[in-house]
C-alpha cells in the first residue's frame, strides 16, 4: 500500500487530457491524500501560483497554447522552492538534460508506474516541507517575532532561553514530522506541545496520552482502539486515541516507558501512516500529528537496548528540550504571581500579598521537581494561609523536608578526586568546608541569613554562632 501523504499546501496537477487528470486524482486519493488542485489549461498556471502556494507541481510537458517546457521555466523562475516533476510521454534523453538544467526535481515517462509516481512525489513533498521549515525558522530567529503569541500563553517565562524556543515551535508547528519534547519533570513539556498545536491551527483535537506502566495490549486497545469481539469484555466497537486526534495532534507522554512490541507498533504509525485495531486485518488511515516527551535520557536507552534506534530518529524529526527553572531562575517572580493568582481563584480568595524575601528564599533553591513543584508549593501555602499574607515558614519547612531526602553521594573509594578536593585543589579541612558552605549560602540568599540558614538547613541562631567563630576570614 503506498504510504499515506500530507502535505502542507496544495499538490497541483498540470495536463491538457482530463482522463489524466482523473487518473492521478484517483492515485493520489487512494494513498489518503486529497489536498490536490488539477489545471487542464497551461494558460492558467501561473494565475494558480500566484493566488497561492503549493507544495508541488506535477507537469506535463506536452500542452497546447504554453508548452511545459516553458511553464517549468516560469515556475522555476517565480516559486524556485517549489519542486516540479515532470511527465511525457516520450523518452528522450536530451529532453529530460534540458528539463533538469531548467529545475526540474524529478522527470517521468507515461505510462507512469504509481508506486514510482507516489514515490517520487513524497521525496519532492519532504524537500518541501524542509525547505519551508528552514525558511521558517530562518525568518523566526531573524526578527525575534511570534505569530502566535497566544499559542504559548500558559507558558508563564520572561527568560530569553526560553523565547528561541517558542520561535522554533512556531516554526516547526506546521511540519507534519514529529516532535520530541525532552526536559526533567515538571519543566512544562505537555504546555509545549499544546502550544506546539495551537500554534498548527490544526482543525483537529489535541489528544494527550501518559503510556507509563501501559503493557502492549493496553498501549495498542486505548490508542488504536477494537473491534467488537476482539477479546473478552470487548462487546461493542471503539475507537482509539489515533482516531480520535484525526486532523489533530496526538501527545504521547513518558516515551522512555513504552513496551518493545508497542514501539514496533508506533513506528509502523510512523512510516506508513496507518494502524490495526485489535482483532482487525484491515489497515486504517491516520493523519494525525505525534509528539511525544520525556524526561529521560534516550540515548541511554538505546544503549541498554530498551528504546529502538530507528524509531528515536523517527521521533526526534524535529526535537525541543526545555531548560529545568533552576535555569531560568529569573521566572520565579512571574510564575509565584502567576501560580498565588491562580490558587486563589480556584479557592475563592483573595490573593495573598507575600513578604519580599520569598523571592530571595525561592530564586537560591534548585527545584528537583521544577515549575510544577513551585506550584504545589504555592497552591499549598494559598490554601492553608489566613493572614491574608504568605509566610516564609510553609515554602522553608517543604524545602527543608526535600534536603533532608537528598542524600549526599558516598566518598569515592576509586582514587578520583571529590568535588570538594577539584575545589579546593587538594582535601579541605573542616573549618575550611564550614567557611565555603556559609559564604556560598550567604552569596545565594543575597546575604539574608534566615534563608541561608534554610539552606545549610541549620536554625538561624546555630548560623550566628557559626558567623561569629568565623567573622575573622568571612
Amino acid at each position: 500500500m503506498p504510504q499515506t501523504i500530507y502535505p502542507e499546501h496544495p499538490v497541483l496537477l498540470i495536463d491538457d487530457e482530463p482522463m489524466i487528470l482523473l487518473s492521478f486524482s484517483a492515485v493520489l486519493l487512494k494513498a489518503g491524500m486529497s489536498n490536490f488542485q488539477t489545471v487542464q489549461d497551461g494558460r492558467d498556471v501561473m494565475r494558480v501560483l500566484n493566488e497561492q502556494p503549493v507544495s508541488c507541481v506535477v507537469l506535463d510537458l506536452a500542452m497546447p497554447h504554453i508548452s511545459g517546457m516553458e511553464l517549468l521555466e516560469q515556475i522555476n523562475r517565480s516559486n524556485p522552492d517549489v519542486p516540479v516533476i515532470v511527465m511525457t510521454a516520450t523518452e528522450n534523453l536530451e529532453t529530460a538534460i534540458a528539463c533538469m538544467k531548467s529545475g526540474a526535481f524529478d522527470y517521468l515517462v507515461k505510462p507512469v508506474e504509481i508506486s514510482r509516481f507516489i514515490s517520487s512525489l513524497r521525496k519532492a513533498l519532504e524537500i518541501s516541507a524542509l525547505q519551508s521549515e528552514v525558511s521558517s525558522l530562518k525568518q523566526y530567529l531573524l526578527s525575534d517575532r511570534l505569530e502566535h503569541e497566544s499559542a504559548f500563553a500558559q507558558i508563564v517565562t520572561g527568560s530569553k532561553k526560553m523565547r528561541p524556543l517558542f520561535q522554533y515551535a512556531e516554526a516547526i508547528s506546521a511540519s507534519q514530522q514529529p516532535v520530541l519534547i525532552t526536559g526533567e519533570t515538571g519543566t512544562g513539556k505537555e504546555l509545549f506541545a499544546r502550544a506546539v498545536h495551537e500554534a498548527s491551527n490544526r482543525k483537529g483535537a489535541f489528544i494527550a496520552l501518559n503510556i507509563s506502566g501501559l503493557d502492549d495490549t493496553m498501549f495498542s486497545d486505548t490508542l488504536f482502539g477494537h473491534k467488537k469481539g476482539a477479546y473478552t469484555g470487548a462487546e461493542s466497537a471503539r475507537e482509539g486515541l489515533i482516531a480520535q486526534a484525526s486532523g489533530g495532534t496526538l501527545f504521547l507522554d513518558e516515551i522512555g516507558d513504552l513496551s518493545e512490541m508497542s514501539q514496533v507498533k508506533l513506528l509502523r504509525l510512523l512510516q506508513e501512516k496507518e494502524y490495526f485495531p485489535l482483532g482487525s486485518d484491515l489497515p486504517r488511515q491516520s493523519d494525525a500529528r505525534i509528539i511525544v516527551a520525556t524526561n529521560v535520557e534516550m540515548q541511554t536507552l538505546i544503549a541498554k537496548g530498551r528504546f529502538r534506534k530507528d524509531l528515536y530518529f523517527r521521533l526526534r524529526a524535529h526535537q525541543i528540550h526545555i531548560p529545568p527553572l533552576r535555569e531560568r531562575i529569573k521566572d520565579v517572580p512571574a510564575l509565584l504571581n502567576h501560580f498565588i493568582a491562580s490558587a486563589a481563584s480556584s479557592m475563592n480568595k483573595t490573593p495573598p500579598a507575600y513578604p519580599g524575601e520569598l523571592i530571595t528564599l525561592l530564586s537560591a533553591y534548585h527545584f528537583p521537581g521544577n515549575v510544577r513543584e513551585l506550584q504545589s508549593m504555592v497552591f499549598d501555602s494559598v490554601a492553608s494561609n489566613r493572614s491574608g499574607k504568605l509566610s516564609l515558614e510553609s515554602f522553608r519547612v517543604t524545602i527543608h523536608q526535600d534536603q533532608k531526602m537528598r542524600r549526599l553521594p558516598m566518598p569515592d573509594r576509586s582514587g578520583n578526586s571529590s568535588h570538594m578536593t577539584a575545589i579546593f585543589g587538594r582535601f579541605p579541612s573542616l573549618r575550611e568546608t564550614e567557611e565555603f558552605l556559609v559564604a556560598e549560602a550567604l552569596k545565594l540568599s543575597a546575604n539574608n541569613q534566615g534563608i541561608a540558614a534554610s539552606l545549610l538547613g541549620i536554625t538561624r541562631q546555630a548560623l550566628n554562632k557559626r558567623l561569629n567563630k568565623l567573622k575573622p576570614t568571612l
